[in-house]
């Protein structure tokens, strides 16, 4: 079953979590479906955030800037280039103009968010799209046991918010992450 743009659109403290487990599909236009289990997630809070994007270049009108799409309505792609290199994904939610979103940080067999974002091929000209029959989440019922953790590579944010546990990372038993 797939989640709707509704399941998004609350609170990310929520979503982040519940991410765990599910998977991340994207048609290719070859009409192949790549799919990753997501195993590992963040969860970034808004402008009050100081690790979220949001924080740092709040909107403002008339200035465009990578980080508008967080003011997005739950349920769209917002994927970025990190050094230079690596498209991380990251799923918007909440309600439009409260700039949340969630970081998949890790996939089964995808040790990294810049591998996820490889392994389902997804890149930057996926930015802003909706979730829907290009990329979508599937809930195929997997439900691993998830843990809180600090997020990781935030060392620009406050104390505060380096020690917030908003990353979840899930166990599945026998599978390997």
């Amino acid at each position: 079953m797939r989640c709707d743009a509704g399941w998004f659109r609350r609170d990310v403290r929520a979503v982040a979590p519940e991410l765990v487990g599910k998977l991340l599909c994207h048609r290719l236009p070859t009409g192949e479906v790549l799919k990753v289990r997501i195993s590992e997630t963040e969860a970034y809070c808004g402008e009050g955030d100081t690790a979220c994007h949001a924080s740092k270049t709040p909107r403002r009108e008339g200035r465009p800037h990578r980080s508008d799409m967080l003011y997005e309505a739950g349920g769209r792609l917002y994927i970025y280039l990190c050094y230079g290199m690596h498209s991380l994904t990251n799923i918007t939610t909440g309600a439009e103009g409260d700039p949340q979103a969630v970081l998949l940080r890790a996939g089964v067999g995808a040790k990294g968010p810049g591998l996820l974002s490889r392994a389902c091929a997804l890149t930057r000209e996926q930015n802003g799209l909706a979730l829907g029959d290009e990329v979508w989440i599937e809930d195929d019922g997997v439900r691993p046991t998830v843990t809180a953790a600090p997020r990781v590579g935030i060392d620009y944010a406050s104390e505060r918010d380096r020690a917030a546990l908003l990353r979840f990372v899930g166990h599945f038993g026998e599978e390997k992450e």
